[in-house]
């Protein structure tokens, strides 16, 4: 799976699960005021993502960090990179 691929693959998944048009899902989207995700949502997000791809997220600690769509994107593309090293 391409980057491009798996970032197109988050934005479906988080804008199938919170109801938001795919036109809201860009990079620069912050969460909470762009996209009104609460904190709750956020432990949907990681179900979420765990879920699309098969990872597990847990309580990572790079998640605090997380303010945008973009940081989304970067978060699993790591994990991703993080997991093919390993193989």
């Amino acid at each position: 799976m391409t980057d491009q691929e798996i970032i197109q693959k988050a934005d479906s998944a988080l804008a199938q699960e919170f109801e938001l048009a795919m036109d809201r899902m860009r990079p620069e989207a912050h969460l909470r005021e762009d996209l009104g995700l609460d904190s709750l949502d956020y432990v949907d997000m990681v179900v979420v993502l765990e879920q699309a791809f098969g990872i597990k997220i847990g309580k990572d600690p790079e998640l605090a960090s997380i303010r945008t769509l973009g940081d989304i994107h970067e978060f699993i593309l790591n994990k991703k990179r993080a997991l093919e090293e390993f193989r």
